[in-house]
């Protein structure tokens, strides 16, 4: 900034150095040269100071013309030797003030219809680091979001959009932690956003329709199989009660108890149909409500009192102290308890002892490190050969099929645990020794103490 001496030096510098001089050599007299010397400088000084304040106030203008303006610079229009200049500034501060708040007012306006929107997106950097996420894809992916974005489909589907500027689309398929089909759109951003981001990335989930497709397929393929034994039985009794049995009543009581019994075969058949369906749909999203495990498995064990009495089996239910909560759906996790409970019972030898346990897992090699809970269900039947464990949870495998059938049991039990478990983001475990009996374990992770009071 100019100093106010010395612009009024350079000023009034020549003049007083002329008249100066020629009061000296005498070629002007002395008085009004003197007078000539002090008329200059104060005009030279009237004129740098009205200099110097102009600049001052048009300095001060300038330096608000930003980006974070928050009101119009007024300062200016006191400029006397700059005021066209000054109020050019100031039309300029104006104009930038209101563009700032119009930009502001836009970034808010991307910024939350990118967060309601209500497929996960994602704001990738040209370096493909995250930018940002909306609050879809932060329920939908949390700690799995990493794993998307280094799908090898995906990987390709940003570099093809990069190199070309065209919108790309990939189909998406992860299998951990549970089977999800995605459908991805990738649309570069050019020129890119205000926080430097190049790509936008949505994720359309489609693992209900692919599921729905393939639950068609397999209804059709698995009922028919499972159906077809029970119909024909009770289609052949119908023929034979309205034939040779019409006038028989000890024979019409006998056939009318066998179809009663494959009718309700065929119910139980259909209804582990429909929930597993049920379960399939909603297997992709974690379930978000806090459940207290330990009073489930009191209300489970007392409802199956008199199961447990009917055949003379002792249920030794042990519950740790000071269980945390689980995220976990209430239903789903009483079908687990009830499943498991049920094969205990069905498989394990009348008079025995079966146990329900719920405790802290030790981590270890069977179990995750991070905190979790574990249920277990321990018969005392026959046991399991090793070379039918890993294929007992698939759909109507049976070990034996004569014995299953003749207990109600259709073969969807474990089918419809493991989903749950999958949906829940825990594990199954399915130990068994032949003549000792069998162990089902459920491993669920435990929530923080912090969130769920948090949640609560």
């Amino acid at each position: 900034m100019v100093k106010f001496p010395a612009t009024a030096i350079v000023l009034a510098g020549a003049p007083v150095a002329t008249l100066t001089i020629l009061a000296a050599l005498g070629m002007a007299d002395f008085w009004p040269a003197l007078a000539g010397i002090a008329i200059g400088l104060l005009a030279a000084g009237a004129f740098a100071l009205i200099w110097q304040r102009d600049l001052d106030l048009l300095t001060d203008a300038i330096r608000r013309v930003a980006p974070d303006t928050t009101g119009p610079a007024t300062d200016a229009e006191g400029a006397v030797m700059m005021d066209r200049l000054g109020r050019e500034i100031e039309r300029l501060s104006r104009r930038l003030a209101a563009r700032a708040v119009v930009q502001e007012q836009h970034r808010r306006a991307d910024t939350l219809i990118l967060e309601r929107l209500p497929d996960p997106v994602i704001v990738l950097a040209g370096d493909r680091s995250v930018c940002r996420t909306n609050a879809t894809a932060r329920s939908a992916f949390g700690d799995d979001l990493p794993a998307v974005l280094r799908n090898p489909a995906v990987l390709g589907a940003i570099d093809r959009a990069l190199a070309t500027g065209q919108i790309q689309a990939t189909e998406v398929m992860l299998h951990a932690p549970v089977h999800r089909d995605l459908y991805a759109t990738v649309v570069p951003m050019d020129p890119p956003l205000a926080d430097g981001g190049q790509i936008l990335l949505v994720l359309s989930d489609r693992t209900r329709e692919r599921v729905v497709e393939r639950m068609r397929a397999d209804f059709v393929a698995n009922v028919s199989h499972e159906l077809r034994t029970p119909l024909a039985s009770l289609i052949g009794f119908v023929e034979t009660l309205q034939g040779p049995a019409a006038d028989d009543p000890p024979a019409q009581r006998r056939f009318l108890a066998i179809m009663a019994e494959q009718g309700g075969r065929m119910n139980r058949l259909i209804d582990d149909l429909l929930s597993l369906s049920r379960i399939e749909l909603t297997e992709h999203r974690v379930p978000s409500e806090l459940l207290d495990l330990a009073g489930l498995v009191q209300r489970m064990a007392a409802g199956f009192e008199p199961r447990l009495a009917e055949r003379r089996v002792q249920l030794e239910t042990r519950i740790a102290r000071d269980l945390p909560s689980v995220a976990g759906d209430a239903d789903q996790m009483a079908q687990v308890l009830q499943n498991l409970l049920d094969n205990g019972l069905k498989y394990g030898r009348e008079g025995s002892v079966l146990s329900l346990e719920a405790a802290l897992a030790e981590p270890g090699d069977r179990w995750p490190a991070r905190p979790g809970i574990v249920l277990a269900v321990a018969d005392r039947g026959i046991g399991i050969a090793k070379e039918h464990l890993p294929r007992l949870t698939e759909r109507f495998y049976r070990v034996d099929k004569g014995r299953s059938r003749a207990v109600g049991g259709t073969g969807l039990g474990l089918a419809i645990v493991k989903h749950i478990v999958n949906r829940h983001r825990g594990q199954l475990l399915i130990e068994s020794e032949e003549g000792k009996g069998t162990t089902v374990s459920v491993w669920l992770p435990a929530v923080a103490a912090r969130q769920a009071d948090a949640d609560r």
